[in-house]
Parts: C-alpha cells; sequence; structure tokens
C-alpha cells in the first residue's frame, strides 16, 4: 500500500518529465511550425522519447544513491508516465482533435488504474489507463483516444486500458471483482477531474459500501491461490517479489482490502483506527520499502519486467544494494536473509489486519475443527478470544515471564491460535527473556514439553520464530533466522529448514510416514530418547554461517544450550555427539562403497553403539527429507537402509560379520540358486570368473543379468542391458564387453550425450578379460527413464562404444552450465585416501557438476593408466562430490607421487572443461 502522494514536486534540476509546469510549453514550442497530422505525431513521440531518454538515466542515477530505498523512485517512474500521458492528451485535444464545441457529452477523462494508479511503478511497468467519460463513447473521444493509444503505443509502452462510461465502470465492477479491484485504484492524471471525482463517489456509495465482505473473501481466496501457485512457502529458493508469499502483493491485498472497508489512501491512516500500531506500520514501510527497490533493480538488470529473483538475479541485485561478502557467508547470502525477513514482516501484518476485520464482524471468521470438540479450558491470566488464545489481565500476564512461553504451550494444548493482539504483547516485551529466565527450569520444562508433548511441534516452533521468542530464549539461533545457503540444493532457509527437519521427526512419531520410512518408524517405535532427538535436530545446523565447520561449531554451542534446556550430562554428551557427526551417515551412504568391508568396519568403529547408530540414522533421515521437496528418493533410502543395517551387524556380531570370503560364498550360494536351470558347466564357469570385489558389489538380480550378457559372448560383441529400477529411483544400465583400458570413460561419454545423469557405478574385470560395468542413471528431472526413452538410449550408446560418435566431440555443444547457475561457488577439492579401503586408493572430487564432467574426470583417469574399480556420484543441486575406487597398472593403491600428478591432471580436466561450458 502505497504512502506516496499521487504528486511531487519536482527535485531541483529535474528533466522535463518530471517537471509538470516546463513540459506542456516546452512540447508547444517544439511543435510550433508543425500542422500535417502525421508529422505532428512523429514529432509528438520523437519529443517524448528523447525527453524519456534524459528522464530514465537522471532516475536511475538518483536510484544508486539510495539503492536499498525505492519510495522516490517508483514515484519518479509514475511521474515520468503521468508527463507522457498529459502530454499525448494534450496534443490529441488541443491540436489533432480540437473540440468541436463545449459540449456535456464531450467530455473525457484518463485514469490511472492498477499500481500506475497507486503511483508505484518500476522501470518497465505496464501503463494501465481508463478513458472514461460521461456517457456513450462519442466520435470525438473515440478519435481522442485512438491518437493517444497510437502515440503511446510508438513511445513501445505497454499499454492496457479499456474505454467506459460511469454507468459501465459499476456494472462491470459489480460483476468481475479484478476490474472493481483496478476500479479501487484509480486515479487522476489528465481531462476532466469532475468525471473523475463521480467516478468515485459513484463506486463508493453504490458498490464499495455494500460488498465488503464480499470482496474480502474473493481477495483472500486469489492470494491463497496465488500462495499455492508460487510454492506455498515464503522461503522458496528464487521467490517472486511481486506475486510470491510475503511479496508486493501481499501488500497490495492490504492496500485494496483497507480502502475497501475503511475508504483510506495510505496505510498511514490505518495507524488512528486501531488497526496497526506505529511500530508495525513502520515495519510495514520497511517492507515495502525494501521489496519496492529489489524490483526496481530486477527490471533494471533484465531491461524488461521480470520479477523473478533467479540465482543469478540475486548476486547481481546483492551488488547493487551493497550487500558484501563477511566471513563465512556471501553477500548474497546476506541480501536474501534481509529478504525472508521482510517477507515474515509481511506475513505478520496480514495476520494482525485480518485479524482485526474479524474483530470488527467485516470479516467471519474461520470454522476450525477445534469448534467441533469440547473446548479445553484455558489457564489464566489466558482466555479464549473468537477462538484464539488472548491475555485476559495483560498486568498479570507480564508479572510473571513464564507466560510467554506459556501462552505456545496452551496453544499447542488447546489446539487454538494465538490472538495477533497476544502476539503484540508478546513482541513488546522479548526483553524479559534475559539470562534468568534461560536458566530457569520451569522454562526448560515447558520449552521441552512444547517440542516433546503435543504431537506438533512445528507449529509453536514456527510462531515462536516468526515472532522473535525462539532467538530471545535460544539467543544462539538467532544469526541462522532467514539464513539463506546460497545453493540448488536447500530449498529452504536455515531455520525453516530446522522446522521442517522437526516436523519429519513428529510426523514419524504419528505413524503418517510408515510406508515412506519403515526403517525410521521401526527405530522410534522400538524407543529412543526423545529429549536428545528434538534437541539435537533443533541444534544441529546452528554453527552454520560462519568461516568454521558448521558441524564442530554447532556442536560447541550444543554445550551451552543443552544443559539450560535440562538435559543431564550423558544427553549432553550425545546431542553434542550428534551435531558433530550429523552429516556422517549421509556422507558414507552418499559418497562410499558400501559393498567394501572397510567402509562398514570404519563407520561402526565411529559410531560405537547401536544406540548411536539408530538416533544418527533417525537424524540424517529427518535431515535430508527437510532439505526440500524431492531431495529425498528411494536411492537415498536403499542406501541408509542397507548402511544401517550391515553397521548393526557388525555392531551386534562382531566385525567378522564383515569377512570378505564368507560375503562372497553367499553371494555366490545365491546366484547357484537363482541360475538352478542352468547347464552346471556353464553355472561353474560363471561362479569362477569373478574377484571378490564384485561378488560384494552387486546385488544377486544385477549378477543374474551380468551372467546372461556373459553367456558366450564374443570378444568384439557389446551386449546391453537397460531396466528401470524402480527401488533406486533409476534405470540401471549393464554393459558386458571385452576389457580394455579407457572402457569406463567410453561408457560415462555415452551416457552423458543421452542426458543421462549418473548416480552410481561399478565396473569390473573378470578373470577371463571381459568387463562387467554396470551405471545407474536418471533422466534430467531425477527420474528412471521412461520404458518409451530406452531404444534411443540404447541406440546412443551402442554408436559411441562402437566410434560412430565421438564423445568428446560431441559433449562440446552440450556441457554448458546454465545462466542461472553460473554464480555458485563451488571450489575444486580434491583428496587421497588410502585408508578408507583395503585394496583401493579412493579419490575423492568435490567441484560444480556439468554434463560432461564424469567422462572428463574418468577420460583423466584413464590417461594416467588408472583402473576404476567403482565410482559413487553424490549429487547437491549444482555441486557433486565424485568418489573412484582405483588401483594404478600393478593393481597397488597409488603412491605419493602418483597422487600429486593424478592432482594436477584432474584439476586441468576440471578447468578446461568448466572453460569450455561457459563459453558454449
Amino acid at each position: 500500500m502505497t504512502d506516496l502522494p499521487t504528486s511531487a514536486p519536482a527535485t531541483a534540476g529535474a528533466p522535463l518529465l518530471l517537471s509538470p509546469d516546463r513540459l506542456i510549453p516546452a512540447l508547444d514550442a517544439a511543435l510550433s511550425e508543425t500542422r500535417d497530422e502525421r508529422t505532428l505525431r512523429t514529432e509528438t513521440v520523437a519529443f517524448l522519447a528523447a525527453a524519456r531518454e534524459k528522464a530514465t538515466p537522471w532516475i536511475e542515477a538518483d536510484f544508486a544513491g539510495h539503492p536499498r530505498s525505492a519510495r522516490e523512485t517508483v514515484l519518479h517512474y509514475a511521474q515520468m508516465t503521468d508527463g507522457i500521458v498529459r502530454a499525448v492528451l494534450h496534443v490529441a485535444t488541443d491540436r489533432r482533435h480540437p473540440h468541436p464545441r463545449a459540449s456535456e457529452t464531450e467530455r473525457l477523462a484518463v485514469l490511472a488504474v492498477g499500481g500506475y494508479g497507486r503511483a508505484e511503478m518500476a522501470p518497465f511497468s505496464d501503463v494501465d489507463l481508463l478513458f472514461l467519460t460521461p456517457w456513450k463513447i462519442t466520435a470525438w473521444a473515440e478519435s481522442v483516444i485512438e491518437s493517444m493509444l497510437y502515440m503511446l503505443w510508438d513511445l513501445k509502452l505497454k499499454v492496457g486500458h479499456a474505454s467506459r462510461s460511469i454507468d459501465e465502470c459499476l456494472h462491470l465492477g459489480r460483476e468481475d471483482v479484478t476490474i472493481r479491484t483496478a476500479l479501487l485504484e484509480l486515479r487522476h492524471v489528465a481531462g476532466d477531474e469532475l468525471l473523475t471525482v463521480q467516478l468515485t463517489e459513484t463506486l463508493r456509495n453504490d458498490l464499495f459500501r455494500s460488498t465488503g465482505p464480499e470482496f474480502i473473501e474473493a481477495k483472500l481466496a486469489e492470494r491463497a491461490e496465488r500462495h499455492k501457485r508460487q510454492g506455498g512457502q515464503r522461503y522458496v529458493l528464487e521467490p517472486n517479489v511481486k506475486e510470491g508469499k510475503g511479496g508486493l502483493r501481499d501488500l497490495q491485498t492490504l492496500y485494496w482490502i483497507a480502502k475497501y472497508i475503511h475508504g483510506v489512501h495510505k496505510a498511514a491512516e490505518l495507524v488512528p483506527l486501531g488497526v496497526f500500531t506505529a511500530e508495525e506500520y513502520q515495519h510495514f514501510r520497511d517492507a515495502e520499502d525494501f521489496l519496492w527497490a529489489v524490483r526496481c533493480h530486477l527490471h533494471l538488470i533484465a531491461g524488461r519486467a521480470s520479477d523473478q529473483l533467479t540465482f543469478d538475479m540475486q548476486v547481481e541485485v546483492a551488488r547493487r544494494m551493497g550487500f558484501a561478502d563477511t566471513a563465512g557467508r556471501r553477500g548474497v547470502e546476506v541480501f536474501m536473509q534481509t529478504y525472508f525477513r521482510h517477507a515474515t514482516m509481511v506475513g505478520e501484518v496480514t495476520r494482525i489486519f485480518l485479524t482485526k476485520l474479524e474483530a470488527q464482524h467485516v470479516r467471519v471468521p474461520p470454522i476450525y475443527k477445534r469448534l467441533f470438540r469440547r473446548r479445553k479450558p484455558l489457564i489464566a491470566p489466558l482466555i479464549d478470544d473468537n477462538g484464539r488464545v488472548n491475555i485476559g489481565d495483560r498486568k498479570a500476564f507480564l508479572a510473571d515471564p513464564l507466560n510467554l512461553l506459556r501462552i505456545f504451550e496452551e496453544a499447542l494444548r488447546t489446539g487454538m491460535l494465538i490472538h495477533p493482539d497476544a502476539m503484540r504483547v508478546i513482541s513488546a516485551h522479548l526483553d524479559l527473556f534475559d539470562d534468568k529466565l534461560r536458566e530457569n527450569r520451569e522454562a526448560a520444562r515447558i520449552f521441552l514439553d512444547l517440542l516433546l508433548k503435543h504431537g506438533n511441534p512445528e507449529r509453536s516452533l514456527r510462531r515462536m520464530n516468526e515472532l522473535g521468542v525462539l532467538s530471545a530464549f535460544i539467543p544462539e539461533f538467532e544469526p541462522i533466522v532467514a539464513m539463506m545457503q546460497f545453493n540448488m540444493y536447500h530449498s529452504y532457509t536455515v531455520d525453516e529448514h530446522t522446522i521442517q527437519v522437526i516436523s519429519t521427526l513428529a510426523q514419524i512419531e504419528r505413524g503418517e510416514l510408515v510406508e515412506e520410512l519403515p526403517l525410521s518408524s521401526h527405530i522410534l517405535k522400538e524407543g529412543i530418547n526423545r529429549r536428545v532427538m528434538y534437541v539435537a535436530l533443533l541444534l544441529h545446523d546452528i554453527g552454520k554461517g560462519r568461516p568454521e565447520d558448521h558441524s564442530i561449531l554447532g556442536a560447541q554451542i550444543s554445550r551451552k544450550v543443552a544443559p539450560r534446556l535440562g538435559l543431564n550430562a550423558e544427553e549432553c554428551e550425545t546431542v553434542e555427539w550428534l551435531i558433530r557427526h550429523h552429516l556422517l551417515m549421509s556422507d558414507v551412504a552418499q559418497k562410499r562403497d558400501l559393498s567394501d568391508p572397510r567402509t562398514i568396519r570404519d563407520f561402526a568403529k565411529m559410531v560405537k553403539s547401536k544406540r548411536r547408530l539408530e538416533l544418527l540414522t533417525v537424524l540424517t533421515v529427518c535431515d535430508i527429507r527437510g532439505v526440500g521437496p524431492g531431495v529425498w528418493n528411494n536411492w537415498k533410502a536403499s542406501l541408509l537402509r542397507r548402511l544401517y543395517s550391515d553397521t548393526a551387524r557388525a555392531l551386534e556380531h562382531g566385525m567378522e560379520a564383515l569377512n570378505r570370503e564368507q560375503r562372497s560364498s553367499e553371494a555366490k550360494r545365491a546366484l547357484r540358486e537363482a541360475l538352478s536351470g542352468w547347464d552346471a558347466k556353464d553355472l561353474r564357469t560363471e561362479l569362477g570368473r569373478h574377484y571378490d570385489p564384485y561378488w560384494q558389489g552387486l546385488s544377486t538380480e544385477t549378477q543374474v543379468i551380468f551372467a546372461e550378457l556373459l553367456r558366450d559372448l564374443g570378444d568384439d560383441e557389446i551386449r546391453i542391458d537397460l531396466h528401470p529400477d524402480p527401488d533406486h529411483d533409476a534405470t540401471r544400465a549393464a554393459f558386458a564387453l571385452a576389457d580394455h583400458p579407457g572402457i569406463f570413460s567410453r561408457l560415462a561419454g555415452a551416457l552423458a550425450l543421452v542426458g543421462a545423469n549418473v548416480v552410481d557405478a561399478r565396473t569390473y574385470t573378470s578373470k577371463d578379460g571381459y568387463a562387467t560395468a554396470v551405471f545407474w542413471v536418471q533422466d534430467a528431472e531425477g527420474h528412471p527413464y521412461e520404458a518409451s526413452r530406452l531404444p534411443r538410449l540404447r541406440k546412443m550408446i551402442d554408436r559411441t562404444l562402437k566410434g560412430e560418435v565421438v564423445a568428446r566431440d560431441a559433449l562440446k555443444d552440450r556441457d554448458k552450465v546454465k545462466k542461472r547457475e553460473r554464480e555458485f561457488r563451488f571450489p575444486t577439492h580434491i583428496t587421497f585416501d588410502n585408508e578408507g579401503s583395503d585394496i583401493y586408493t579412493i579419490v575423492e572430487v568435490d567441484t560444480r557438476d556439468r554434463p560432461g564432467l564424469l567422462y572428463d574426470l574418468t577420460r583423466a583417469l584413464a590417461s594416467s593408466n588408472i583402473y576404476i574399480a567403482s565410482a559413487v556420484i553424490a549429487t547437491y543441486g549444482a555441486q557433486v562430490v565424485d568418489s573412484f575406487y582405483v588401483k594404478d597398472t600393478f593393481g597397488l593403491k597409488l603412491s605419493k607421487t602418483k597422487q600429486e600428478a593424478l592432482d594436477k591432471k584432474l584439476r586441468e580436466a576440471i578447468a578446461r572443461g568448466a572453460e569450455r561450458a561457459a563459453t558454449a
């Protein structure tokens, strides 16, 4: 809702289009010798275009002087447009179509509607005009309107227009809420001002006054649908500054309703009406000003109307608004944290406003399911106020600071929402949260009960977070409020991610995710320390946003916070361990070969006990699911289940349970049963041709596929099996062919050419010289390939392996980074680990992902005569961690010298590929 005047005195030195008194005389002087109508139109457009070319840089330069405040800027753009509209009307009525005679019917007003009507315009906003006549449009008015529109179009303005009489406006406004909203925002720009006054009074008396509740419900339904289209979350990765939740449209909705009901023209007028306090109004102004500044920057960067804060735009807007990099955080992250805090404030202002409407009986309050149950009495001094928890005795409430926490517990216990008036009291008295209250045992009890006792802790946590209570009670939480992580992996801010993670745990406990998360559901059903689990989840990311490793820093912070929350020494130690290692299980499952016994052995040594394994498993599942929609899938679930079961087995039965020979024997026995119909000689051949890693690394189902592919395979023959593997959310691509150097790289290149995203890979050489390679791949959307697409996939792979298509050349045009992803920074890290496997060196490459990366890396390995046994690929948005289990040509682990040489080659391959991708 604008608080800007509809006109403002021109700034000293302002250009013509911002100086109404100078504009028309200057235009008349320029056209004084022009008589021909066609020339008149051309010269008017040329004059105004030149004036705009001077005004626009002036506005932009002025905006650059206050890049975080756009109040003057949006008004300047509206004033510039006013000047253009008044000038073309002047030429149309005084030069091209002079009044034939004074007549009541020959009256015309030009009104601004929509955002232009509010005198709020971004650099490339539409110009919405209403041409108003007293009755039916006359031939003269039609000619004037046509002349104006042609000149405006010649000026390349995007004009939305309607020509109506006062009666038509009233009739259409009754039928269509969109038209009614536009009429609500009308503003006189030029022409007969009496007509504008007449229309305003008619609409107020004959339409707005009697249809308030209907209009409110229509606008709120429209708002809900818009939020749904934009993703339903305030903290989406790339928010729409205009249409998104907490964006400008939400503020405009308040403006429409306030003007409709109260007849106000500015948000400031709602303060004396008691709708907002002076402080809330200031928050309103600040949020509106900031959001408009962001929108103006977006338009100027794009050179067109653009309201989506895409990743690449975020970086440039942050730079323009003066957000600089700090230790541990990029300027763009600080900018987005500020953005999300303003978006949150928009939500608070909206909630306060709507509840006031209910209190004034202008809006019918929603009917909650709670009303159909017996109401639970509230503890004094709290009262039931129209179905919401409110404060009955403010003095008594504030006399005991514990009430600032109790009110949230009472809301959860009764199922009621908290009244905005109570929220105001809470927000105004956050200073009552002092060290004495934070150390209070009853305060800790109340807070833990909020997490543990009522079944839906996310509801209270989210409200406490939005009101600042969570940060007041746990000051260590404040830095992560609205903190954005500038990557494609995390969909939410750090605080919202934390609440999502706790929500997931509560859903598991409520039995809502048994089918999706059977292992976690089973662990919780069997019983774990819930106090430890909830506190660990609450604090697991509390160390983010600083230069130090957030897991280490978070563990250190927990040493202070966990005791304050009432946990005993053993529980505090477990919480600290879980936070310190909260990424461990995810990293091992996604970045290491789980078929290698050493992987399980080392992980088991880290975990030490079945109890910690269970806690870490549940924490890891909740953490991954809380990252964002679509991040959790069957593939990750299967990896974590396997890591859990193998580790539990090792912890319960000793490390001997991981014996290589024992596992190989079990795998051979399972294959023998699966191939019971085979000839005994063929079966002996198959069982004797593979080394131990093959038997440990593949499922029996995959070994059956390879047995069929290898049967009677010719030396120059390539056999391929493509099969959707829904349990892994991927397509399994199995290859059998005569082994030769670089085979893994050629296969990776073939898959890259068809746009396949490799999520895991294994390759083994048999004792009789055949390569058995299996890749699990997904399409661009992260799903298994549809059966109908498999023939094309097979054809391209076949052509590449036969040399008909050279992957290195064909990838040049396809291996590029999308524009919106170019601003992500992922420094390359390469590590060599000779301890993580008994027989292989693990080469881990952490860098930016792109289509041809795996091919480039495996070519570099092949050219260094490195044998790749397996590759494990973990993707985190635009970042990828590729882990290769390798040997040298002698079957040995890589020496220090070879590691250094290979490090250089891999970095060169990454750099060349990145340069190629940047110029593609």
